[in-house]
């Protein structure tokens, strides 16, 4: 059973998502199926990142193995290790990942850390601010009583701290004293502005970049040096590392020729740039299917990239080595999936009306029943079977159980699965032929 330590707000925020069908954002590890073999070498990254290393991970698998989970659960250990986290969905239209510039702007929107949500940026400014302030009250608590000389010896160690970063992207650090002489002088209306151009943010009011002595929106080239200049700031406040995912990137094989060889060669720089030790702290992880990794409209159109993911999986996936550049998720088969149920089920009896009707009418054998009817529905399909599973289990099942002392899922409650609650993907991936795509089982 689920310990009953577990809070009752984090347990409603997982049971809710999967209500909808949808990932938790938070508390994944509560119900975490078959990663445990991967743990100790990502530990190991966390580790080597926070240490000021920096990592690289390729998450391989198809719809439904769990690539989303398994980059959001990495995230929430990442978190507890300190570090801030960002989760970017790559797309044609909203992201794509050869402007970097929109890749650092959709990083900043999204950056969170275990005690701020997205956006976290602003957070993260001011506690960096509040940490140099410390250090100087505690070298030199002479000047406290002088506020000028204060300051002064504040934005030294601003100075001295970014040397590094101001050397190729003096913006970024220009844009930081400008925010902290907006904040002084109680400006709030330029503050918002020059933390918002810090993100990378467009149609910032040139009066707040004048004030800032910055010009013009961010670039291609300067997002990367911004991006050291985040790392540099997370470090100095207490956030050791950045853990950078940037989900479903099998995207860039459904654009345009040109458009996939830039995005191509856009992740070829970022790999080279950690290899060359210009991002200490940074952890990137990409996720995609085995055709984007394997196939020619993905990273096999630029050999230079596909020389640096290789990763040899001729062997029996019980021997894939969790250090490989490439991790492959190999999906949920039937036992699997009945782990996952019973462990939701614990985790609802946590909390539940009448836990010992949820244990005696939920047994073990009937998350059994319920897992083999659901891949029945989807032609044995059990890759695809767990977001549908968890939402039957949750919303049709367990809530019943609870709420209605008569109600019997033997008895009362028979599995159906609509086309309405199926993503396009999902209907294609449960189709062995064009018939079967159209599920009639209402």
């Amino acid at each position: 059973m689920i310990s009953p330590r577990v809070s009752a707000a984090r347990r409603r925020e997982v049971l809710d998502a999967l209500r909808r069908g949808t990932v938790p954002q938070y508390g994944l590890d509560l119900f975490a199926v078959g990663l445990d073999r991967f743990a100790p070498a990502l530990d190991e990254r966390i580790t080597g990142s926070a240490s000021g290393g920096a990592a690289f991970h390729a998450i391989r698998g198809e719809y439904g193995s769990g690539k989303t989970f398994f980059a959001r659960w990495l995230a929430e250990r990442a978190k507890r290790a300190g570090f801030a986290t960002a989760e970017i969905q790559i797309s044609e239209t909203d992201t794509p990942l050869h402007k970097l510039e929109t890749v650092y702007r959709r990083l900043t929107e999204r950056l969170t850390t275990a005690t701020e949500p997205a956006s976290a940026l602003r957070a993260v400014v001011d506690g960096w601010f509040y940490t140099l302030e410390e250090e100087v009250d505690e070298a030199h608590p002479e000047l406290a009583d002088n506020p000028g000389a204060l300051e002064s010896a504040v934005e030294n160690l601003l100075e001295e701290r970014l040397r590094t970063v101001a050397r190729t992207t003096p913006a970024f650090s220009a844009a930081l004293r400008g925010y902290r002489k907006a904040v002084i002088a109680g400006d709030t209306a330029t503050a918002e502005s020059v933390i918002a151009w810090l993100g990378g943010q467009k149609s910032v009011a040139a009066s707040a970049r004048r004030t800032a002595g910055v010009r013009g929106d961010l670039d291609h080239f300067a997002a990367l040096g911004f991006l050291q200049g985040l790392l540099t700031v997370l470090r100095d406040c207490g956030h050791p590392g950045l853990l950078v995912v940037l989900d479903e990137i099998e995207t860039l094989q459904r654009v345009r020729g040109d458009v996939r060889e830039k995005g191509l060669n856009a992740l070829r720089q970022l790999l080279d740039e950690i290899d060359s030790g210009r991002f200490p702290g940074l952890f990137l992880v990409i996720t995609g299917t085995p055709a984007f990794y394997d196939g020619q409209q993905g990273v096999q159109r630029l050999p230079p990239l596909a020389q640096r993911l290789a990763t040899d999986f001729s062997t029996d996936p019980r021997f894939d080595s969790p250090r490989a550049v490439q991790l492959r998720l190999t999906g949920f088969d039937l036992q699997r999936l009945g782990e996952l149920g019973r462990a939701v089920r614990d985790l609802y009896a946590g909390a539940a009306r009448h836990p010992d009707r949820i244990a005696a009418r939920i047994d073990d054998a009937y998350i059994s029943e319920l897992a083999t009817a659901m891949t029945g529905r989807l032609g044995g399909r059990a890759g695809i079977a767990p977001r549908l599973f968890l939402r039957k289990l949750v919303a049709d099942v367990l809530d019943r159980v609870d709420e209605f002392e008569d109600f019997d899922p033997r008895s009362h409650y028979a599995l159906t699965v609509s086309t309405a609650e199926l993503t396009e993907v999902e209907r294609n991936a449960a189709a062995d032929s064009a018939d079967e795509i159209e599920l009639d089982l209402s």
